[in-house]
Order: structure tokens, then C-alpha cells, then sequence
């Protein structure tokens, strides 16, 4: 029996902040004011039309089959494309794709490439399309137990902008919220050439289809997070759980995920296993996260039988015991002197024994978890993401191992996300794309 590690993280330290040039990363949030009070600080950014009344949705996080979509998706993989090559690769008629881009280039989201035309080409067919980047922006919010993190993304899910903010600890999750949305809209007053579509949430926790979220680590109980944040940004917005959002984004950095064929058909299925402060599992198959009605799958009261390290305060579960803050517990219990968990993983670096075995010690109850995840699903593919995983590469052959000594199965494909250590910023940006990307005209009604 074998496991295949796809290791693609060059390096064990965290990427810097990406914003515009010249920028400030923001400071923390101010005290939250009573909602519907506007920032003073700046003129407002560009914005759709939810301050006329507000806009949640419940996000697909598939990859779409209708036409419009589809086209969109080949402008975005293939662009710039004529129309015979994108009705050839999509399977629609050429009928069909005339219409869809008439229609996505009156709203702006496509634009035609005059320069790129045929020598001699005659009619507007015979014009390459291409996604329009010029114009649009859409901003992700991802909350954190600790640090909650605020990008903005064009229409090819690339990170314009990002910030960090400690996540704002109030008297109640309505400021905690008005704070966040202070700040995401003070950040979106940079781009003010440029108009935002969407916003999207990503966290931890059980979300509803009115975008409330109940979060037990943050002491929510269905908390308003969309309206709340549509309220104070002015967008609309689209509310998801952060694993289920991580798949997503895994299904959109993977070409080989992007089928423009029917995805129910050949996308495959992998299992989308993630560890940072939080972990947590979601699946897909046939090009969609599968959604339970009731939540995400809950992982973290697994039991974790004996350690010789980690868990000093005897939980015997595994999130705490794996979880980031775990990894200091236990770093200060065996007599370090750190603070924070990436004084661990220096202290590791530098060759500190202890440090190492304590990350091998996750690596190994990491493994062995996701081995039992992997047998439950039987996926074709397991990712790991987070940076439980992707902050510590060196421990990665012991999760592989661990995998196989756990597993059933022959062979486990298992593979560390695309998104490496941004996968909270990308997460949070499949969100915000994902009206776009499921029904970019009926979204753009609602920006218009």
C-alpha cells in the first residue's frame, strides 16, 4: 500500500501580505459604531446596489452547467477565445454561445479583443473574448478565531489586495461584525476606479440560508453575519462554511477540476481535509462540494487515543489537541519558552528536539485521521489543507505514513492544496465569486 504526497509548498514560512502598491496594511478595527453609521474615513468605494435593499445567497459552490456560466468559465480558462473554439470545447451550439456572450459583454463581465482578430476576419464572430479585469473587483472575508483576513479578487479569483486583522473581540457578534465590516469597507476605498460585485464569508461553523452562523469556538448561536455585513459594506453577499469554501477554491485552482463538459460526469470526487485552529473535512464529487443540509461534517471531538507530547491538558479529542493553539500548549507544558505557533516551527528549524517532536506528533495523529476520513469517503483523491499541513512540509512523509498504517485501502492519492498557506484569502474568494461564476447575468442584476 502506498500514499503519494503532491508536495507543492517551497517554503515553511507564511507569504507576505499582497496589496496595492504604496499601501499600508490596515491597522486593527476600530470600535464598532451602531450600524448604518458610515466610515468617515474616505469617500465611498464603487459599490453594487444592496444599500437599496439587502442581498444574501446561498452559495452553490459547484461549477455551473448553465450556458452563460459555462462561457464565462471558457473565457476565464481558454481566453482570449473565438466562439467555435469555445462552443467546441463547452459542447454548446454555436447559437448558443453567440447569445451567452451578447449577453455577458452587455454587462460588462466580457470584452472583445478587436487587436487579436484575424487578418482579413469580417463580423463580430470572428472577435477573440475575453473576461473583462479591468472593472471589476469582488471582496473575500475570512474569519478567523484569531486573525480574520480581507482580499479582493478579480474576476480570474486572483488576489488584488489583501489585509489581516485581529478578529475583534465585542460584547456581542453584531459588533464583532460592524468592526470587520468597518474595516473591509475602508480597505474596498482603495480601489476607487473599480466597481465590487460581491462580497463573501467564509468561517467555521454551521451556516443557514439567511447567512446566519452558529460558531461554538466564537460563541455565536445563529449569528447575523450576512446581514450585518451587507448592511455595513453595502454589497450583496454570499455566506458559506470554510472547509466546504477551501473545496471550492480547490475545485477552481485545478485544471483538471475545470470541466467545461459536464462536470457531473468526469470531476471526480476527493475528500478536502483541513487543520489550522479549526479542523474540519467536506466532499466533493462531480464538480460540487456536497452541502448537508444540516452542516458540515464535525471532526474535531474524534478521539485521539494516547500522546506522549501533545494534549496536556487531556482532552483526548482531536481539535484542540492538533489545533495551533494545541501545538503551544503543549510547546509551553514541555518547558519552551514561545509564544505563538510559529515560534515553534522556528525552534524546529533550528533543530530543538522537542519543537520537532511535537510537530511529528500532529503529523502522525493528522495521518492517521485522514486515513479514516479517506476510508469513509473512499474519494478518488484526498487533499490536506491549511497550514497544519502546508506551514510544516518537513512533517509531511509522516502524515503520508501515518495515512498508510491507517488505511484500508491499497493506495490513497494524497495531495497538499493548490492554495498552499493563502488558502484562508482563497476560500473566502470562492465565495464571493460563486454568484458569478454559478449565474454571472442574474448576479450582475444585482450589482446593476
Amino acid at each position: 500500500m502506498t500514499a503519494t504526497l503532491d508536495h507543492r509548498i517551497a517554503t515553511t514560512t507564511r507569504p507576505s501580505v499582497t496589496r496595492p502598491t504604496g499601501s499600508r496594511v490596515a491597522a486593527p478595527a476600530r470600535p464598532p459604531r451602531p450600524l448604518g453609521i458610515p466610515s468617515p474615513n474616505k469617500a465611498p468605494v464603487k459599490l453594487g446596489s444592496a444599500r437599496a435593499g439587502i442581498h444574501i445567497a446561498t452559495p452553490q459552490l459547484h461549477l455551473s452547467t448553465k450556458p452563460a456560466a459555462v462561457v464565462l468559465r471558457a473565457a476565464r480558462l481558454h481566453g482570449p477565445v473565438f466562439r467555435d473554439a469555445a462552443s467546441g470545447a463547452s459542447g454548446l451550439s454555436i447559437s448558443t454561445v453567440n447569445r451567452q456572450v451578447s449577453a455577458l459583454l452587455k454587462v460588462g463581465l466580457l470584452r472583445e479583443r478587436a487587436d487579436l482578430a484575424p487578418a482579413g476576419a469580417i463580423g463580430r464572430p470572428r472577435l477573440p473574448f475575453e473576461l473583462n479585469t479591468a472593472e471589476f473587483l469582488t471582496v473575500g472575508i475570512h474569519i478567523g478565531l484569531k486573525v480574520t483576513s480581507i482580499t479582493t479578487h478579480d474576476l480570474f479569483h486572483r488576489v488584488v489586495g489583501a489585509i489581516q486583522i485581529p478578529t475583534p473581540i465585542a460584547d456581542s457578534p453584531e459588533q464583532t461584525l460592524t468592526a470587520i465590516g468597518l474595516s473591509a469597507k475602508r480597505f474596498l476605498s482603495r480601489w476607487q476606479n473599480k466597481k465590487v460585485l460581491w462580497a463573501g464569508v467564509a468561517l467555521a461553523g454551521r451556516v443557514d440560508k439567511a447567512g446566519r452562523v452558529s460558531h461554538s469556538r466564537l460563541g455565536w448561536q445563529s449569528a447575523p453575519v450576512g446581514e450585518v455585513l451587507a448592511s455595513v459594506i453595502g454589497l450583496p453577499i454570499s455566506v458559506a462554511s470554510h472547509v466546504e469554501a477551501m473545496a471550492a477554491a480547490e475545485l477552481l485552482l485545478n485544471p483538471q477540476a475545470e470541466l467545461l463538459v459536464d462536470p457531473g460526469q468526469e470531476g471526480g470526487s476527493f475528500v478536502y481535509f483541513y487543520a489550522r485552529e479549526t479542523v474540519g473535512i467536506a466532499f466533493t464529487v462531480g464538480g460540487s462540494v456536497y452541502t448537508p443540509t444540516a452542516g458540515p461534517p464535525e471532526i474535531g471531538h474524534f478521539p485521539v487515543g494516547r500522546t506522549e507530547l501533545l494534549d496536556p491538558h487531556g482532552t483526548g479529542r482531536l481539535e484542540p489537541t492538533v489545533s495551533d493553539t494545541g501545538i503551544v500548549d503543549a510547546a509551553i507544558a514541555a518547558g519552551l519558552t514561545i509564544e505563538s505557533v510559529e515560534d515553534v516551527h522556528q525552534l524546529a528549524a533550528e533543530g530543538n528536539e522537542i519543537s520537532r517532536a511535537i510537530l511529528d506528533e500532529r503529523a502522525r495523529l493528522l495521518g492517521k485521521a485522514v486515513g479514516l476520513i479517506a476510508d469513509i469517503f473512499n474519494p478518488d483523491h484526498v487533499v490536506l489543507g491549511g497550514q497544519a499541513f502546508t506551514d510544516a512540509p518537513s512533517t509531511l512523509p509522516i502524515v503520508a505514513q501515518a495515512v498508510r498504517e491507517t488505511s484500508v485501502a491499497d493506495r490513497r492519492d494524497v495531495r497538499v492544496s493548490r492554495s498552499g498557506a493563502t488558502v484562508q484569502q482563497q476560500a473566502a474568494g470562492a465565495v464571493s465569486l460563486d454568484a458569478i461564476y454559478s449565474d454571472p447575468v442574474e448576479a450582475l442584476a444585482r450589482t446593476a
